[in-house]
């Protein structure tokens, strides 16, 4: 079964363009690692909760828009050597190619799927 890694972050709602443009130019990387598929999802329905939320997750302020992303893999071995490459891959160095949100406050983790139907 895939192994999935997963993201949730707060982009400021002017830069959407920016993080499109962005992801189309970085996450083709992690297909060329051996990524099957790479889904970025801009919040379009995402409701503040009584104790917990996306927003509360990732300290989106009013002007943030909350981003829920995957990447699949074919598994996790394949995973774990594919991110070591992007950690590695110049093209990634933050300093040339800054991220156009705070990844300071970027929620992510790998998942093992336990249904898929």
């Amino acid at each position: 079964m895939s192994y999935i890694d997963g993201f949730v972050i707060a982009v400021p709602t002017k830069n959407k363009q920016t993080f499109i443009n962005f992801a189309n130019e970085f996450d083709p990387i992690f297909k060329e690692y051996g990524a099957i598929r790479v889904v970025e999802c801009w919040g379009d329905d995402v409701p503040d909760g009584k104790v917990t939320d996306f927003r509360k997750a990732v300290q989106a302020t009013a002007d943030e828009t909350v981003v829920f992303s995957w990447i699949e893999w074919p598994d996790k071995a394949t995973r774990d050597a594919g991110m070591k490459k992007m950690m590695e891959d110049p093209r990634m160095d933050p300093e040339k190619n800054p991220m156009p949100f705070d990844g300071k406050r970027m929620i992510f983790g790998g998942f093992e799927p336990v249904v898929d139907i």
